[in-house]
Parts: structure tokens; C-alpha cells; sequence
């Protein structure tokens, strides 16, 4: 099977998130499926370094204004289609966002005209299906729903509360035919909707855990689109994302300074004595040290970390924060570190390595989400032996066996869940961590059975190809 996916990042091309992790991990989990995926992504001057010398498959002659071309290349062992398009694509900086920090004025057509391409090489090149990623790979199964094209779409929703919505007098610029802009299309409350798009004319959605999807159809989570993926019935499903266990893996990690695996965990020690460096903190062996990695926002329960601050600092342990967001919250966590100089450290900003350290250093990874289509920060902790302690929502959800009394009582728990999500519950899942932390051997049996947890793509990908087989099939009849 010949898989077209489509997608505006991908590792270890482009990333700016879990997104592109996904993306970069999927063709080579697939591949035992025998479903061959050629990835393409937007040609952004990072990616076209990366792919060096480049064969042109498709001109395009007018790409909304301007030439542009698709471009083949064998690179990281995968097979990439870019789509050299420089009126769009070559800039420097974020894929998304200007200099200031501002969407990019014309992000709409910019991924208008990576759905278009997508269409165009998924219907010219004779794949068998295509599969698209998100709002910025919304349009693309609209214009092949348009075109005629038997090639049937799978879309996938990596989070629902980017959608990808703009106004309404840009849709005469799309070249789609005015039907398409209609409540049954793109329409969504008087804007131009492009996730709304992939949902409406994809022959099968998923999102990225089966909680989420589960989630996203009530008017709490569905973000205004509840009823629409409801209507879609059995074409919704939730299918978990994994790791790339050979990319993500603590025995030979080169940004660890001791590595380590099941068998020789007490390694950690070293990584956690330098992470304590790193960070700021006292440099205590014995000391619970909790580490939050990621975006320090609203959805990542960052501020519910910071009201859940006692429940740490009284108990004798320590925090050590990883990364940047919104302004009030980057402010307040300053604020925790020099109020609480050896106890609290932080990091504002990204850095691979550190992240890589928190996750083989750390005694537990805090990750308190008011919403998670699936995350794979808890995976990363669950792999790297630092057991989560998670909202019980989402991919959090299924992903996490809470450690109460009869899952320690069975060997069974692999990190903690606590639930509804707020600054008590969260304290009192780390107070309890911290207990069983210092209980050693309780401790020890759930690092093991974290360790020991299937993170990988092996299950998903097969579920993913068992997905695509049936559209191909249900297309032929």
C-alpha cells in the first residue's frame, strides 16, 4: 500500500511539537504493516537543507500567485515530497509565526496551498490513500472531494482547540467551488473553517487516544464541533500515539550522562544529581525531585503546579520546571525560583537535552492537564523510568494505571491518576507519590512496571493499517 501523508512539520525536519513526532515516527512503524508512507511536508529552509539534493516530480505552475513545484528526497531514512513553494515557505523562524510572535498574515493560504498540493500529488502519483494531519492539512481532502478523486482520506485530530479558523471573504481565494463553502463543508459559524474541513470530508477521523476521542464528542471538549463528529458516528475513533523507542530510549540516550534500563535503574542517580546542578537545586540524593517539561499554559495545568507548591516544598521535596508559555504564568514560575532558591529551579525556554535529562533524572514528571488528546511527555516518563502523575483525562487516561492501594497491592500501577483536576487533587497525588516514594520498594515495583510499559507504535500501527485497508476497500465497492 502506497500512503501519502501530509502534515506542516515533521521529525527530524521540522518540529515544534508532539505533532511532528508523530509524523517522523508513523512511516517506519508502518512499514512492518507493509504500508509504505511518503511524508510531505511544506518547504521550509530547514527542511530543504535537510533533504540536500532533490528530484522535482510535479510543477506546479500556479500555486495561488506563484510557481512551485513538488520535490522528492531519501533523507533520515525516510521518503519525503516537500513542496518548494518560496512565496510561502521561505522564511525564516517558526513555521506559524512571524517575528513578534504574530501568525503569519497569510497563514490561510500558506496551508490552503499545502492541502491543494497534497491533493494534487495524492490524486497525479497514484497513492492509494492520504492521510492528513491536523488544520494546516485540513483542506486537502476538500479538494480532493471536489476534484473527483477515488483516493480516499484519513484525518487526524491532534488537538481539537487548534482549528485552524479564518474569515469568511478568504474563501473566494481558495479555489473551491462556492458548495463548499456551505454548514455541510467548511462553513463554521461564519468563518472559514479548515480543521471543520478534514472532519467533514475525510472518510474516516481519528484522534490520538481513544479517551480523547471519546471526549471531543460532548459540548465540554468538542470545542463547538461535538455534534458534527457525533454525526460522523463509528468513522470517529481513537488510535494512541507511541514512541519512537529506538529515538527515545535510556540505555543508549547520548543527552544522559549515566545510562541505564530496568535492570540497572539505580543509574538514575547520577542523572538525577546532575539535573539537581543543572537546575539550581540542592544536590540531595535522597530528596523527591518532581519535573514539569512543556508548556507552561492553561491546558497544562502549569498554574495548578504552582497552587500545588506546599504540597512539595512541606514534604521535603523539590520541582524543577522546563519550558515557556504565557507571559503571567513564565512570571509567576521566576517568582517560585527566587522565593525558593535550592528547592525550586527552572529553565524558561526548550532545551532537548535538559528535557532528555528531566525525563532519566527525575523521580516523577508532573503533568496535571486540564485536557490531553494524548501527550508524549507521560510516555517519555513512563519509557525513561520517572513515573507520571497525571490529570485523569484524555491520553493521560488510558495511557497511566494509577498506583492506588490494590494496583500496588497487584504490582500493577505505573504512575499516578487523580481526578477532577484541581490544585487539591493535584496536591494530594503528589503527597501521596511522595509516601510511596519513600516507601523504597513500593517505589521501586512502579518504576519497574513503568519501565516496562509498551509505549511503542507496534499496536497503533497495526490499527492504522487495519484503518487504511478498509478505506481503500470501501472506496472500490
Amino acid at each position: 500500500m502506497k500512503l501519502l501523508a501530509v502534515a506542516s512539520e515533521g521529525f527530524p525536519f521540522i518540529k515544534t511539537g508532539g505533532l511532528a513526532d508523530v509524523v517522523g515516527a508513523l512511516p517506519a512503524a508502518l512499514a512492518p504493516e507493509g504500508v509504505h508512507v511518503t511524508t510531505l511536508l511544506p518547504g521550509y529552509p530547514a527542511v530543504m537543507a535537510a533533504l540536500g539534493p532533490v528530484q522535482q516530480v510535479e510543477h506546479l505552475a500556479d500555486l495561488f500567485g506563484a510557481p512551485a513545484r513538488l520535490v522528492r528526497a531519501e533523507a533520515a531514512g525516510r521518503d519525503i515530497l516537500a513542496l518548494d513553494a518560496p512565496h510561502f515557505f521561505a522564511r525564516a523562524g517558526s513555521p506559524y509565526l512571524a517575528p513578534g510572535g504574530m501568525d503569519w498574515p497569510d497563514n490561510a493560504i500558506r496551508f490552503a496551498a499545502l492541502g491543494r498540493a497534497a491533493a494534487h500529488a495524492a490524486d497525479a502519483m497514484g497513492f492509494d490513500a492520504l492521510h492528513a494531519h491536523d488544520w494546516q492539512a485540513g483542506l486537502a481532502p476538500a479538494y480532493l472531494r471536489f476534484a473527483g478523486s477515488r483516493v480516499p482520506t484519513l484525518f487526524t485530530i491532534h488537538n481539537l482547540a487548534f482549528q485552524g479558523q479564518f474569515r469568511a471573504d478568504l474563501f473566494g481565494l481558495l479555489g473551491l467551488p462556492s458548495a463548499a463553502f456551505a454548514t455541510a463543508g467548511l462553513e463554521y459559524f461564519g468563518q472559514v473553517g479548515y480543521l471543520k474541513s478534514g472532519v467533514w470530508f475525510s472518510d474516516r477521523i481519528t484522534t490520538v487516544s481513544p479517551g480523547y476521542a471519546a471526549e471531543i464528542r460532548t459540548p465540554a471538549w468538542g470545542m463547538g464541533l461535538d455534534g458534527l463528529l457525533r454525526g460522523r458516528g463509528r468513522d470517529v475513533s481513537g488510535i494512541l500515539n507511541g514512541l519512537d523507542t529506538a529515538e527515545w530510549n535510556p540505555a543508549t540516550d547520548p543527552h544522559l550522562p549515566a545510562h541505564y534500563d530496568a535492570t540497572a535503574i539505580a543509574k538514575r542517580a547520577i542523572n538525577k544529581a546532575e539535573l539537581q546542578a543543572r537546575m539550581g537545586l540542592a544536590i540531595e540524593p535522597a530528596t523527591p525531585l518532581f519535573c514539569f517539561v512543556g508548556r507552561l499554559a492553561w491546558q497544562k495545568g502549569m498554574d495548578l503546579i504552582l497552587e500545588a507548591l506546599p504540597a512539595i516544598l512541606d514534604n521535603g521535596a523539590q520541582l524543577a520546571i522546563l519550558g515557556s508559555g504565557e507571559a503571567a504564568l513564565e512570571e509567576r514560575v521566576h517568582g517560585a525560583t527566587a522565593a525558593q532558591p535550592g528547592r525550586v529551579g527552572s529553565f524558561i525556554g526548550f532545551d532537548e537535552g535538559l528535557a532528555r535529562l528531566c525525563y532519566g533524572g527525575a523521580d516523577a514528571i508532573l503533568m496535571p492537564s486540564r485536557f490531553e488528546p494524548c501527550g508524549l511527555g507521560q510516555l517519555c516518563a513512563l519509557r525513561y523510568g520517572a513515573p507520571p502523575i497525571v490529570a485523569r483525562v484524555g491520553g493521560l487516561a488510558d495511557t497511566v494505571i494509577d498506583a492506588n492501594e490494590m494496583a500496588v497491592a497487584a504490582g500493577t500501577g505505573t504512575g499516578l491518576n487523580f481526578s477532577p483536576v484541581n490544585q487539591e487533587m493535584l496536591a494530594a497525588a503528589i503527597e501521596r507519590a511522595i509516601g510511596l516514594y519513600r516507601e523504597g520498594e513500593a517505589w521501586a515495583r512502579i518504576q519497574a512496571n513503568a519501565m516496562a510499559s509498551d509505549v511503542s507504535w507496534a499496536r497503533s500501527a497495526a490499527r492504522y493499517a487495519a484503518l487504511f485497508r478498509g478505506m481503500i476497500a470501501d472506496r472500490a465497492r
